[in-house]
């Protein structure tokens, strides 16, 4: 799965790296860690709890809206340590593709993650998105939302800038196609299920398909009939005739 990943670090000034996703190491052996995943909680996966209620609520409502609008699922998340991990990166690293963010969105998906011990910040991008958010959108991003909530400890009123801005910065994506493809297909069905339905309409209700009875108001067989059926009644009349005369 291709994606890069945005570190912002402020213990030693501010710093924005690109770096493709590679494995897993520890800080101190550099061996693979095992890393047991957290459960997400939506939106906004709390664990620093650093958010208050309305804070999660404002962050989840940009996120909702932005996978509305787009089809691009946004996740925030708060920690409070990397650790066992050497990064923020490298948690948010291991966290998007645990997760599967973007995958049902057909990799279109944002994680923007902060680690209050370490004091850093992540953002993860998927594949669909690396030609839509640019470095300079993401340098802005850390000089101007995350180096200050990082300073300050104001979390709530700084992740929330930060994701309006990724949602700003992604607005201009539409919404996946396989939707729509799926939509004109149904068209297309409901569109011949109907030219069939009038066809076989038009084949029932032809002139020489219709029911008898129109030939026999124009006399088609009106005088055989009656006269056939008139014939006999006077038969049983001439019938009864006789009987009574004997």
């Amino acid at each position: 799965m291709s994606k890069i990943l945005w570190l912002v670090g402020v213990m030693v000034g501010c710093q924005v790296l690109a770096a493709p996703v590679g494995p897993l190491r520890s800080a101190i052996g550099g061996t693979p860690q095992h890393f047991v995943l957290p459960e997400p909680r939506g939106y906004v996966s709390d664990y620093a709890e650093i958010l208050d209620a309305e804070w999660q609520f404002r962050i989840a409502s940009v996120c909702r809206e932005l996978e509305k609008r787009t089809g691009i699922e946004m996740i925030v998340v708060t920690v409070p340590t990397a650790h066992p991990l050497v990064s923020a990166r490298e948690y948010a690293s291991k966290l998007y593709g645990g997760w599967r963010i973007g995958m049902a969105q057909q990799e279109r998906g944002i994680l923007l993650l902060a680690a209050v011990a370490e004091r850093q910040a992540a953002v993860v991008l998927g594949r669909k998105l690396l030609s839509v958010i640019s470095r300079t959108q993401l340098d802005e991003l850390s000089k101007h939302q995350l180096v200050p909530m990082f300073h300050t400890s104001t979390y709530g009123p700084g992740l929330y800038q930060a994701v309006v801005m990724l949602a700003s910065a992604s607005g201009q994506m539409t919404p996946p196609q396989e939707g729509k493809a799926k939509s004109s297909a149904g068209f297309w069905m409901n569109l011949a299920a109907g030219l069939v339905m009038l066809y076989a309409l038009w084949r029932f209700t032809r002139p020489e398909r219709r029911h008898p009875f129109q030939r026999w108001r124009r006399g088609e067989y009106w005088g055989t009939g009656q006269g056939g059926f008139g014939g006999n009644f006077g038969g049983f009349g001439g019938g009864m005739g006789g009987q009574g005369l004997s």
